[in-house]
């Protein structure tokens, strides 16, 4: 759309009241922000804690809902808010240069035209001294359009002849006061054009910005949300987007965040909630405050579609979103560090603020894990029932959970039958994200040196491994916990970079997963099971069997074949050697070994119930009293074990 912005309009235009219109925004989205905050915490909690019954439950649900008009109006007017202010300020830039020219114009008594001509007096030729007569001359705005009349300026007689004119005939300079002219016509049209092209593109977002009947916030209404915060984003893609430090170091974001006045965070929180509150090195208040509106943002998008994927991730999202609503006051504060819905889904949580914890942890996932209802369930209760120990230890703890990579997508117990589907592939790129991470910890925590634990279960311990083993090791971390690992990649644990008297692991007996064979016991395995079961299948056809006794003889030369196959592949191995390497709980791994329960026996229902309850108070107590005393900087007082 080509704008109709004058020059006369730009001159006359009134910044100050753009200013005083966007401070008018925020004023509403903070009060509504308030508002928020004390229905859902003051009111609503209060009601929760002290009424039990179905008029309460009423109250509830329309305090709810009373909430979540506040937050969208939080939301939305921040936007508004940020979009006036962006329009003002980028306007300034044109408007001051405007001025410029038309301050030079008047200085040197020319004419500036409606049409944004400027006119200039007669001259004297500076080779002959001649009289040479005034003219008029049309500015070129920068750009190739039609529309620039510029690109073929008028002759010095003011006419406008394509092709011709001064810059075709060779009389630029005749008159000194063509050039002069020229540069201020030039200088008008493109601040002209500046601005018409700055006040589209504001347009363009603000006709966005407007709500629908009505007073019910659901999921199609933060879905129009999240529309709106991408077209405000666009919009302030160059004054503000690209001011973030998205390839510096997460010491330098934190630098850069410190340096930021309070109204342009809350400007970057308002506009782009999925950058601020996914970035390593901001706050962890700062990223939980954004990524509470980010997670309403994605639950609109999500509710749109029909995928199985987007389906699973919705639910595991409204979970989360609950939990967030409704926090249980006998466990540490939620904090949101992470969102998101690329892959398997993002997520990333902390029981407790880990910026002024004294004692960090971050415990990494592992096999079939993603942004789903038992991620939500399951996961998020092991490092809330982490945090919470710890804190019985040091009050000064925070524990996190941290899904900020795809793991392989088969549950453990089609691990232990199919690990050849395993590789390290998705654990070596999950190992950058989970360093950039841990950076980020070290940067924004608030003491000094934080005592720093990373934790990995399952194949979340082979990404604990791989990251350990880059160069530095993993940044700030002080302890390194391994729990139902097949393997870290590691030799020794002294190569993990923490010392190896730093490393501590939990095995269970009853765990198959951390037995899983290793590459050449299994290859073994498999191709003594096959010789096996056709020897036996064969033998049985020549002797006249039965074909049920031919089936008998297939399955236990199956199973014959396949035992010397494994023997014969263990000692083609190492000793102690597993599918990803040195077993951690071996005494070659040379780890501290703590006490875990054996855990339930392996069956055909479920072939690894063990694996699940290093973490659990109430199915192995030992073991999570031994995490929580590790994190809390007391693996002094661990119970420990011996190793393999």
């Amino acid at each position: 759309m080509t704008s109709t912005l004058t020059w006369q309009q730009l001159r006359d235009l009134r910044l100050t009241e753009l200013d005083d219109a966007a401070d008018g925004w925020a004023a509403v989205s903070k009060h509504a922000d308030s508002a928020a905050q004390r229905v859902g915490s003051e009111m609503a909690g209060r009601l929760a804690k002290t009424q039990e019954s179905e008029s309460a439950d009423a109250a509830l649900r329309r305090l709810g809902r009373l909430s979540d008009n506040y937050h969208y109006i939080h939301a939305e007017s921040g936007l508004i808010r940020s979009a006036v202010e962006g329009l003002s300020a980028e306007l300034s830039t044109p408007q001051r240069h405007l001025k410029a020219a038309l301050d030079d114009a008047a200085t040197l008594s020319y004419t500036v035209n409606a049409d944004g001509s400027v006119a200039y007096p007669k001259g004297r030729n500076d080779t002959t001294g001649e009289e040479v007569p005034g003219g008029m001359v049309v500015g070129n705005d920068g750009t190739l359009l039609p529309s620039n009349k510029g690109l073929y300026p008028p002759d010095v007689h003011g006419h406008y002849v394509p092709g011709t004119g001064p810059a075709a005939s060779g009389l630029i300079g005749v008159n000194p006061n063509f050039a002069k002219a020229q540069d201020i016509a030039d200088r008008i049209a493109r601040a002209v054009r500046e601005a018409g092209e700055i006040d589209e593109r504001y347009r363009q977002a603000l006709i966005k910005l407007k709500a629908g009947p009505g007073l019910t916030v659901d999921a199609k209404t933060w879905a129009d949300a999240a529309a709106d915060v991408e077209a405000v984003g666009e919009a302030e893609a160059h004054r503000l987007k690209d001011a973030v430090p998205l390839d510096k170091s997460p010491a330098a974001r934190k630098k850069w965040w410190d340096h930021l006045t309070q109204e342009q965070r809350e400007e970057y929180l308002a506009v782009y909630p999925d950058v601020i509150g996914n970035m390593d090195g901001i706050p962890a208040a700062a990223r939980d405050q954004a990524n509470r509106e980010n997670i309403d943002l994605l639950i609109g998008k999500l509710s749109g579609r029909d995928d199985a994927n987007s389906k699973t991730m919705l639910d595991g999202l409204k979970s989360i979103e609950d939990q967030l609503r409704h926090p249980d006051p006998k466990f540490p504060p939620m904090y949101l560090l992470g969102i998101g819905d690329s892959g398997n889904g993002r997520a990333i949580v902390s029981y407790g603020n880990p910026d002024t914890a004294k004692n960090v942890s971050a415990y990494v996932p592992g096999l079939g894990t993603s942004l789903d209802t038992d991620f939500a369930g399951g996961d998020l209760k092991r490092a809330r029932d982490t945090a919470k120990d710890a804190q019985f230890y040091d009050p000064s703890s925070a524990s996190i959970v941290w899904l900020g990579y795809d793991a392989p997508q088969i549950s453990a117990s089609e691990g232990i039958h199919n690990a050849d589907v395993m590789s390290t592939h998705d654990a070596r790129v999950g190992a950058t994200a989970y360093n950039h991470f841990m950076a980020g910890i070290s940067a924004t925590n608030d003491h000094t040196d934080p005592h720093i634990t990373a934790i990995g279960h399952s194949y979340g311990s082979l990404t604990v491994g791989q990251a350990a083993q880059r160069h530095g090791g993993i940044p700030g971390a002080d302890d390194i916990v391994l729990v139902g690992s097949p393997g870290t990649g590691a030799d020794k644990a002294a190569d993990l970079n923490v010392g190896k008297n730093h490393v501590f692991v939990g095995a269970a007996d009853h765990d198959p997963v951390t037995m899983l064979p290793s590459h050449k016991e299994a290859a073994g395995t498999g191709m003594g099971s096959y010789i096996g079961a056709v020897e036996g299948a064969f033998l049985g056809h020549l002797s006249g069997e039965s074909v049920i006794d031919q089936m008998t003889d297939t399955v236990l030369g199956a199973g014959a074949g396949g035992t010397v196959g494994y023997h014969l592949g263990h000692s083609a191995s190492a000793p102690h050697e597993l599918w990803f390497g040195t077993d951690p709980a071996s005494k070659d791994f040379g780890a501290r070994r703590f006490h875990v329960d054996p855990g339930p026996m392996p069956s055909l229902q479920d072939p690894a119930p063990a694996h699940s309850n290093y973490f659990n108070p109430v199915k192995d107590k030992e073991s999570a009293n031994n995490i929580a005393l590790i994190v809390a900087g007391r693996s002094d007082q661990i119970q420990v074990e011996q190793p393999r």
